[in-house]
């Protein structure tokens, strides 16, 4: 039976990311645990995305809704500016300790593209305040995603990412392939040695570019992306908003490269993925510079909801999950499985690559995917799986059991070889 409040509602939401006239109607969800999300009919799904990658120790773990529970008791929320509170202070301490060396400084933002405009804000006047006024652009690279407010947008792929519509009405900025050879990284250094007198700062998904297409470059390629950055006197920033909290099998992925960002983003499985909070971290040189007598210098930003207490508390009680649960230890046995389970879609027509990064296992395709045509054959086999553009992936939550991943699996490899008996 359809729900009073889904056919008395629906037709008042907009929804993301999707063609009104033409999308097929949501799912009415009114339960979630663990990696299930259960539907008004009765039926379970199988989460194999983590709720947009973010619901890192599955769905109300009871220490993140008991944190929650307490402080909603307490004080929900209150105003950042003029004063401070403890869950926010506990937190920001808490994530200079455990993110790369020197990230002293935390600005808290109310979600992950705020997170990034922070950061992009912080770059531009940290040059403004030494003097270097021309440094007023960016470098991204092609296939990036860095969210969708505008300043996001304009460090994203300006062609193949989701806003290619407003490429004309953002600001223009510098975007490049990620280098990948030693000719390609001469290039790279050339062409930020001609223009560094113009960038700010230079932006990245460290390791794994995710809403460009779940692409993965190498930790000794992101080491020298960094070291040439530097070189020229770029500031160096990571969006790790989706590749944060051991979801690429390091706790953050610039661990691998063994490199401290200037400007680092969180986001997403900063709350465990119950409630909305984005973070910038900056290196305290950065922080130094926007210290002077002159007003024009501070840091002029604010969101009503930042460092939220009952997100903050969130944050927390997600910090103390990661330790005392062996999350690494989940991350690794997940991509062993995801490689092993995967690998035969190799051999299905229409298939080009399977690559898997931590808990991150992809299907690359020849060609896009009907998304409208394959989420309900999903749905039959019980998961919630959204593919797009070429690929059909996997992010599950890290907690996922064994069995409930071979689902996950089993169904990607029979939807994809049932689409080619048809094709």
């Amino acid at each position: 039976m359809t729900p009073y409040w889904f056919t008395n509602g629906l037709p008042h939401i907009w929804r993301p990311y999707c063609q009104m006239k033409t999308e097929t109607p949501p799912l009415p969800v009114v339960a979630t645990q663990g990696c299930r999300i259960r539907l008004a009919d009765g039926r379970e799904l199988i989460d194999g995305i983590a709720s947009w990658w973010s619901v890192c120790h599955g769905y109300n773990h009871p220490h993140i809704v008991q944190a929650l529970e307490e402080q909603l008791r307490v004080m929900p929320h209150v105003m950042f500016g003029g004063l401070v509170h403890e869950p926010a202070l506990k937190l920001a301490k808490r994530l200079t300790e455990i993110t790369p060396a020197g990230l002293s400084r935390v600005f808290f933002a109310d979600s992950g593209s705020v997170a990034v405009e922070v950061a992009l804000k912080l770059a531009l006047q940290y040059w403004r305040n030494k003097g270097k006024p021309k440094k007023d652009r960016f470098l991204c690279f092609k296939d990036g995603y860095h969210g969708d407010t505008l300043g996001a947008m304009s460090v994203s792929d300006p062609e193949k990412s989701l806003h290619k519509a407003f490429r004309n009405s953002v600001i223009k900025q510098y975007v490049v392939d990620i280098p990948a050879d030693e000719y390609s990284f001469a290039e790279f250094d050339a062409l930020l040695a001609g223009v560094h007198g113009n960038i700010a700062g230079l932006i990245i998904e460290p390791l794994v570019q995710g809403a460009g297409g779940m692409r993965f470059h190498s930790a000794d390629i992101l080491a020298e992306i960094h070291r040439i950055a530097k070189k020229h006197n770029i500031l160096f920033i990571a969006d790790e908003i989706a590749t944060g909290f051991y979801r690429t099998g390091n706790l953050f992925a610039c661990n691998e490269a063994g490199i401290a960002p200037d400007i680092m983003c969180l986001g997403k499985a900063l709350t465990g993925g119950t409630i909305t909070l984005g973070a910038t971290l900056a290196q305290e040189e950065i922080f130094e510079a926007f210290l002077d007598d002159d007003p024009d210098k501070a840091f002029m930003h604010g969101p009503t909801f930042m460092a939220n207490p009952l997100a903050c508390a969130a944050a927390n009680a997600s910090l103390d999950i990661f330790e005392k649960e062996p999350r690494l230890k989940q991350v690794e046995a997940i991509e062993a499985q995801l490689a092993r389970e995967l690998e035969p879609c190799r051999d299905l027509p229409g298939v080009v690559d399977v690559r898997v990064k931590g808990a991150i296992g992809v299907v690359q395709m020849e060609a896009s995917v009907d998304v409208r045509a394959l989420r309900p054959k999903f749905i039959e086999h019980g998961v919630w799986v959204r593919p797009f553009k070429d690929i059909v992936y996997l992010m599950p939550p890290l907690v996922i059991a064994p069995e409930e991943l071979a689902v996950l699996t089993g169904s990607i490899f029979s939807v994809i070889a049932s689409e080619a008996k048809q094709s």
